[in-house]
């Protein structure tokens, strides 16, 4: 059963068999424990699914070049952030904003406070018109298939935070930090950007915690509705 004291009504649009079952405080007390072979059927499936991921975005590429043909700036967007056992790396994205974007912050004093306190803006000005259709559709995170082939991610795993946002996450920094970081994971399918910084640690958390070859079908599974329908996209 869900703990309704954290999860509120995002029990609405996730199996059962997905939610977690465990209050804040537990996640705090658990210890990670990831088989072997667990380790070596996620890396293949890992291998697998960003060949065909790098493939699809051979294709995308054409169409980002078009619709970005009159906004000037880089195709790609890399952003430092952290890894598994806190190890940096860069994370790769196709550039859905205008080329100053964290200057635009700078001179908007609200924008920035939200930014700080959600980690995103719900009507975000930064955006270009080719980003919005990619943010809808989370297409703009298929370059972090790169990332997945490097090993420095995992097609299922916690969000890959930013070095800004560790002391958000509090003394479960090191826990939800056990395993790599994924491309989706068990709060993208909960919601995605409805979710709260609070709600995202416990979700990233209990997957570290209970993680397994099902569940990552299950998430993998639960992912293509949930960015087809564009749910919590912002």
């Amino acid at each position: 059963m869900v703990d309704q004291r954290y999860y509120g009504n995002l029990a609405y649009d996730q199996p059962e068999s997905l939610m977690p079952s465990i209050s804040l405080h537990d996640l705090q007390l658990q210890e990670v424990r990831v088989s072997r072979t667990y380790q070596i059927l996620k890396r293949t499936l890992d291998i697998i699914g960003a060949l065909c991921g790098l493939a699809i975005l051979a294709v995308l590429l054409v169409f980002v070049v078009w619709m970005n043909r009159r906004e000037p700036g880089p195709l790609f967007y890399k952003q430092k952030r952290v890894g598994r056992h806190g190890k940096p790396f860069y994370l790769y994205k196709l550039r859905t904003m205008i080329v100053d974007a964290d200057a635009y912050l700078e001179r908007h004093p609200e924008l920035l406070l939200e930014w700080q306190r959600n980690g995103k803006l719900q009507d975000d000005p930064r955006i270009t018109r080719a980003g919005k259709f990619l943010r809808r559709t989370s297409l703009d995170e298929l370059p972090q298939m790169l990332n997945v082939l490097r090993g420095e991610m995992s097609l299922v795993g916690p969000r890959a935070i930013q070095f800004s946002e560790i002391e958000a996450f509090s003394e479960l920094f090191t826990l939800r930090q056990m395993v790599k970081p994924g491309l989706t994971g068990l709060w993208q399918v909960s919601g995605r950007s409805m979710t709260s910084y609070e709600q995202r640690n416990i979700l990233d958390c209990t997957y570290v915690l209970e993680c397994s070859l099902s569940m990552d079908f299950q998430i993998l599974i639960k992912t293509l509705p949930v960015v087809l329908n564009g749910a919590g996209a912002f």
